[in-house]
């Protein structure tokens, strides 16, 4: 498990720009990306769009998706491309790895917020952000790391409300939303970057190579074998029906007993919604020190139940009917992480940075319909960008031909 959730007290990290740092690190970019995330060129279109709500002194907000982990670094160079740094709503838990990366998260606009409760600091520093309207500010509206460039998850409500208390206070001009969805495209030989790790998989579960399948096939085997143990060990034997109706039964499983314990009779909402109410609960226990040694190995086994869910959440049953390279490799990623908590890096990765046109957003919400008009235009936005975005692959890669 990942460390996502941390049993110390919350204090608020703010941002402490500085364009020097800024412009330093700028220059780490590329070979950062290269390195950590195997991202080896960016793309951005629809900058101007960006650029034209910068000149007219709008308070913005930048709404991308997020499928992988350094997007925010990707996000970058469209910063570069409109010549306006931006700043970053990041979790908390980033902040703690170590002091420097706190520090250069700072030194770049990066502020914290606690998703385990309530942060009031962390909303109004984002507001003023916005309301000043000197920097856009970066929610990726998603909330997690999707590993899914060809879905949109459940998107917050957080990032509207923003917006829209942002337009209250930037009286000398309007408060803007500018979707954003970041494609990535594999360039490489699919083959050759997958099997290592399928091969490392494999051993893990003690079988003999599967070298008799396709390379689609071997995946999705591999996907079975994975989710058939977690069946075992919280349904005591392997489930029947189609992969989305054994991860939904599998989640419901490790949801509704914690929810029978923290929140009784709060068992609504989408799987997400329902993970940050259960570590909302759980969570202040571990900071009082009161708790003995059973009692806090009971609260971090619901945690790390709860961090289970997050990550089969991730996995839409139906993803590799269509076996794309990048499905492929996202797959496979998800795979490693959720083994090891690390991926390895898979280059050339060429990235697309598709902006969206401006959403104006007004101080008060039109209530008039269930759903919140912003949030539906964001994804309205995001979806079409999803589509259109597969126009603008640059290279073919090679050994796909999943023999």
């Amino acid at each position: 498990m990942q460390r996502v959730v941390i049993d110390q007290p919350y204090s608020f990290v703010p941002p402490r720009f500085s364009r020097v740092w800024h412009w330093a690190l700028r220059h780490f970019v590329p070979r950062t990306l290269r390195k950590l995330d195997g991202i080896t060129s960016v793309e951005c279109i629809g900058a101007e769009k960006l650029r034209a709500s910068i000149d007219a002194g709008h308070g913005i907000m930048l709404a991308p998706n997020h499928c992988r982990p350094y997007d925010p670094i990707v996000m970058d160079t469209l910063a570069a491309e409109v010549g306006r740094p931006s700043h970053t709503i990041a979790s908390w838990h980033i902040f703690m790895d170590s002091r420097i990366q706190r520090f250069l998260l700072q030194k770049v606009g990066g502020f914290s917020v606690y998703r385990e409760g309530t942060d009031r600091e962390s909303l109004k520093c984002a507001i003023n952000t916005v309301a000043d309207g000197r920097h856009p500010l970066i929610v990726f509206v998603e909330g997690i790391i999707s590993r899914g460039n060809d879905r949109i998850l459940n998107l917050m409500e957080g990032t509207a409300f923003i917006a829209r208390a942002a337009a209250r206070k930037h009286s000398d001009g309007k408060v803007v939303i500018h979707p954003v969805f970041i494609r990535y495209f594999f360039e490489g030989n699919l083959r050759e970057a997958l099997m290592p790790v399928i091969e490392e998989i494999e051993k893990r579960l003690s079988w003999q190579p599967q070298t008799q399948l396709p390379l689609r096939e071997r995946i999705i085997r591999t996907g079975e074998g994975l989710l058939t143990l977690k069946e075992i060990e919280y349904l005591q034997a392997p489930q029947t029906g189609t992969y989305h109706e054994r991860l939904q039964r599998l989640i419901e499983r490790l949801l509704t007993p914690l929810e029978d314990q923290w929140t009784p009779g709060r068992h609504h909402g989408d799987p997400m919604a329902r993970v940050k109410r259960l570590r909302t609960a759980i969570l202040p226990g571990l900071l009082t020190g009161e708790l003995s040694e059973e009692q806090r190995a009971t609260r971090w086994r619901g945690i790390a139940d709860v961090y289970l869910v997050q990550q089969l959440h991730c996995y839409p049953g139906d993803y590799l009917e269509d076996p794309t390279p990048e499905r492929l490799l996202e797959t496979v990623d998800r795979y490693e992480e959720d083994l090891t908590d690390v991926t390895s890096p898979h280059p050339p990765i060429h990235a697309v940075i598709t902006v969206g046109d401006a959403i104006e957003v007004g101080p008060s919400r039109d209530r008039s319909n269930g759903t919140d008009p912003v949030n539906d235009e964001i994804r309205h936005q995001l979806e079409g960008m999803m589509e259109s975005s597969k126009a603008h692959r640059r290279v073919a890669p090679t050994g796909t031909d999943l023999s």
